[in-house]
């Protein structure tokens, strides 16, 4: 069982920056695939980044690529979403998530979910 909290969401410009972090319970961290996706108001929830367990690969979304960057600490039981040159368009609530034995960009793959953070980005 992993219990995953995210956090770090606000309300920033356009072009600016914002850090999300998502912490997670258990001692079996380090064994999960680590993603995160994003639900904008009236559109359907979508991935955005992932890692697998030892940040040995990445991935990401093709709207997100080269702006935002995803990375974790299994020491400190934490996954990371670094987002830079933020837009409007990145408005939405952002859930960090768990996978067992590996990562996926389906969410429908995911084990566990937090509850999510919003971040509003004003034009």
């Amino acid at each position: 069982q992993v219990q995953l909290v995210e956090s770090g969401g606000g309300l920033v410009q356009a072009g600016g920056s914002l850090r999300l972090s998502c912490a997670a319970s258990g001692r079996t961290f380090g064994t999960y695939g680590m993603g995160w996706f994003r639900q904008a108001p009236g559109k359907e929830r979508e991935f955005v980044a992932a890692i697998s367990q030892r940040s040995i690969s990445t991935s990401y979304a093709d709207s997100v690529t080269g702006r935002f960057t995803i990375s974790r600490d299994n020491a400190k039981n934490a996954a990371y979403l670094q987002m830079n040159s933020l837009k409007p368009e990145d408005t939405a609530v952002y859930y960090c998530a768990a996978k067992a034995w590996g990562t996926a960009q389906t969410e429908s793959e995911y084990d566990y979910w937090g509850q999510g953070t919003q971040v509003t980005v004003s034009a």
